[in-house]
Formats: structure tokens, C-alpha cells, sequence
């Protein structure tokens, strides 16, 4: 660790992993209806509109188990079955004869080493969400410095899916340092007119289209935060996917920081967790924070040993992955073009990760209807992912390269573009009407 002392243009959140802690299910805008609460109380009629996107749910779920050929086909979609499988073969990795855990102990412990040897920091502490880990590590660090004012993108995670979960319940002030749909840089850190005690970088920062400054970048911003005297803390969820775009191995990005979190299954396919990484001092405090926010379960051994797991199976493909879906992003690129599209975007053009963002002049509503009709009619779903709206007539989705879409070369990409497009209504008419679910 570096150190060791005590724009607007927001966008819906879309896309392939639909975490569980972002304060929605697979997708917000595929949601399942609530419910009505208290006594006596009965299952309300949702309203049309999540109607509609319940039954796009169900419908892209038995697309995307039946295709023969995807891109990416996430974990967490899986039957109970297929998730039990996940620990399949975990006895390699922890003595399975050994005593259960409890609160923390056993499993729990060996993964916090791993995290921590990894990351090359003091130590780490396991979490059952990311929410609550930053949460805490910010609680913490405002403490230390004195300030409960975050500096962070208003795209982050925690000011566009938890529900301002960091004022409502840690008591933090979040500020902007800027609303331009990439990180800070670091003139922008210097003179930013207010105090903060603590900088949050989400690496990669997702609802911009998962992208990432150069590593030099990155490093002049962590000193631009140094010179204010506030302390760092990396949003790491998809830490792991980063190494191949910033040239360096997890610890060395790390190491500019003052703390990290990492999540375990939004790049390594676990049943869920997380991890807070930093100074041993911190990470004590963060652990009875931990058990106050209500995070001190009592047995989590499926949740640790699906984590080892993915650090173990997941964690090494991940590069292949991002310089793989370079390729996709590319081909998708060459193919739009050859099919006459009068305007297709990838971004970034050349993918940071191995997710990016592909936008389309189309209606939401015509470029859901081809994405499932490619995969039932053809057995091949190019965009698994849901639609977003960015104007009228303009929509974009998300796109994921991960084991199923090593197999996919530069021309089948096209072949596949082909088969979308041939779905899609004659330019001129991008609306196309508005199908059924």
C-alpha cells in the first residue's frame, strides 16, 4: 500500500452480472413486481411497464440457457443444481475435513490471506457485500482524517445503486469532482473547490462503459488526492479485470491505494462476498464495523469456498478474457460497417476489460426483439445483455467476453452481425414499430 496511517449523463444501470447488491435484481428495468407489506396485505397488479420487463426477463433467461452460442453465459443464471457445481472439486483447495466456520474463522480466514497476498496488502477482511464494505471503509477513513466528505464520480456504485446508502446510513457526504463519463484527472482532484477526506476511484468505472485511465494517470491522481491529504480508496470490484489495461499485477495496482475492495463474483463467478484490503489497523477496525452494520454471519463456508474457487479457475483466464473480447469488440466494429448500419459505436473502441459497451440508432424495443429472435431462431445470442435507452432512438447494451466467447473468431462475430442486422427494420426506419415482449 502506498500508504499505511491510522458528467451528468447518467445512464440506467444495465447489463450482464445484475448483482444482487446494486438494490435491484437481474436488471432494474427487469425487475420482478413487489409486493405489498404488512398484514393482511395482498400481491398488488404491477404496473404494465413491469409487466413487460418481467416477461423479458423470463424470455431472455430461456434464450440464454438454450443457446448453443453465446459470448458470455454468467453463472449466477444457473439452476441451484449448476451453482452447487461451482464447489465441485474444492477439496483441492481447502481441507474439507477441516472444522466448519464461525463468524469468520476457518474458511473464511484462509480467503482473507489469499485476498491480502494477492493484493499485497497487511491484511483483508471478508464481507458479505460490497456495499456494506465501503461503507465501512469510508466510515473508518473519516475517522482517521476527521472528514466525512467522499469525493467521487456521481456514475459510482454507490450514488447510482445503493440507495444513498452512504448518507442515509454511514452519515458521509459525497461530492462530485466531475461529471464527465471517465475519472477524475488530476487537475481536476487539485482544484476542486471543497475539502474531502477521502477520493473513491470505481476501477473500472462502469456506468461510463467500463473504462479505466492509463496506470500514469491513475498515479497522478492518487498524488493530486495525497497533496489534499486525503486518503485513497479503489472501488475494485472488477479489479481483477484490470491488469492487461494497466500493464501491472494486482498488487502493484493496488499498492497505490489506501484500501481496496474486491467483489468475488462480479469477475469470478462466486455465489457473492467481498473483501476490504488495506492496513492491518484498518482492516481490524472495518471487521467490528462489520459485525455493528450486521455483515458477522455466522457460517459463510459456501460463499468462501466458491471465492477460492474463483480466484483459483476464474482469476487466471481473466487476462485471455480482455484480450479476447478486443477481438469481439473489433469484429463487431468491421461487421456494422459491412452491413450498411448508418452508425454503430463501440466503447471503448478498444475495450478496457473484457466487457464494453456497444450503441446502436435504434428503438430499445426493436433491438430486444432481434437480440431474442437471433437466439431462438438461430441458436446463436449475440447481445445476451438488456437494452438501454440513450435518446430517442438510440440504445445500448452491454457486452461480455468470457470462457464460451474464446471459441468465437473475428468472423463468426461478423457471421453473427449478419444474422442481427437481417432482424433489424430497413434504415430509415430505426423506430420499427413496437413489439411484444
Amino acid at each position: 500500500m502506498a500508504r499505511t496511517t491510522d458528467g451528468d449523463g447518467r445512464s440506467a444501470a444495465g447489463p450482464e452480472e445484475r448483482e444482487p447488491d446494486r438494490a435491484h435484481g437481474e436488471e432494474a428495468e427487469e425487475r420482478q413486481p413487489g409486493r405489498a407489506h404488512g398484514e393482511g396485505a395482498r400481491e398488488q397488479p404491477a404496473p404494465a411497464s413491469e409487466e413487460l420487463s418481467r416477461l423479458r426477463r423470463e424470455r431472455r433467461i430461456s434464450v440464454l440457457r438454450h443457446a448453443e452460442r453465446v459470448l458470455a453465459r454468467p453463472g449466477f443464471l444457473g439452476t441451484l443444481r449448476e451453482r452447487l457445481a461451482l464447489l465441485d472439486g474444492v477439496h483441492d483447495l481447502y481441507d474439507l475435513d477441516e472444522a466448519a466456520d464461525m463468524y469468520g474463522t476457518g474458511v473464511v480466514e484462509a480467503l482473507e490471506e489469499k485476498v491480502a497476498g494477492l493484493l499485497g496488502t497487511e491484511a483483508a477482511a471478508f464481507f458479505p457485500t460490497g456495499t456494506m464494505a465501503q461503507q465501512v471503509a469510508l466510515r473508518c477513513w473519516a475517522g482517521r482524517t476527521g472528514s466525512r466528505t467522499v469525493a467521487l464520480h456521481p456514475l459510482a456504485h454507490p450514488e447510482v445503486h445503493e440507495r444513498k446508502a452512504f448518507t442515509e446510513v454511514s452519515g458521509l457526504r459525497p461530492v462530485h469532482i466531475t461529471r464527465e463519463p471517465r475519472l477524475p484527472t488530476a487537475d481536476e482532484v487539485r482544484d476542486f473547490e471543497e475539502p474531502f477526506g477521502a477520493l473513491m476511484l470505481e476501477l473500472p468505472l462502469r456506468d461510463a462503459g467500463f473504462v479505466l485511465p492509463s496506470f500514469e494517470e491513475l498515479a497522478e491522481v492518487v498524488e493530486a488526492a495525497r497533496e489534499r491529504d486525503a486518503v485513497v480508496h479503489f472501488d475494485g470490484a472488477r479489479l481483477w479485470e484490470t491488469t492487461v489495461h494497466f500493464g501491472r499485477p494486482l498488487s502493484g495496482i493496488a499498492d497505490l491505494a489506501d484500501s481496496v475492495y474486491v467483489s468475488f463474483y462480479k469477475s469470478l463467478d462466486a455465489y457473492g462476498g467481498a473483501a476490504l484490503a488495506g492496513p492491518r489497523a484498518l482492516v481490524e477496525e472495518a471487521k467490528a464495523w462489520r459485525h455493528r452494520y450486521g455483515g458477522m454471519a455466522f457460517q459463510q463456508f459456501p460463499t468462501a469456498l466458491s471465492a477460492l474457487a474463483g480466484l483459483e479457475r476464474q482469476l487466471p483466464r481473466l487476462p485471455e478474457y480482455v484480450r479476447h473480447a478486443r477481438v469481439v469488440a473489433a469484429a463487431l466494429r468491421e461487421g456494422f460497417a459491412a452491413a450498411g448500419l448508418p452508425w454503430a459505436r463501440v466503447h471503448p473502441t478498444e475495450p478496457h476489460t473484457h466487457d464494453f459497451r456497444l450503441w446502436l440508432p435504434y428503438d430499445v424495443d426493436v433491438l430486444t426483439e432481434a437480440s431474442f429472435r437471433q437466439g431462438e431462431e438461430t441458436g446463436t445470442l449475440l447481445f445476451a445483455n438488456p437494452w438501454k435507452s440513450g435518446g430517442p432512438d438510440l440504445a445500448f447494451t452491454e457486452v461480455s467476453v468470457r470462457a464460451d466467447g474464446l471459441a468465437w473468431t473475428a468472423d463468426d462475430v461478423n457471421a453473427a452481425v449478419r444474422e442481427f442486422v437481417a432482424r433489424l427494420p430497413e434504415a430509415g426506419d430505426p423506430g420499427g414499430g413496437r413489439p411484444n415482449g
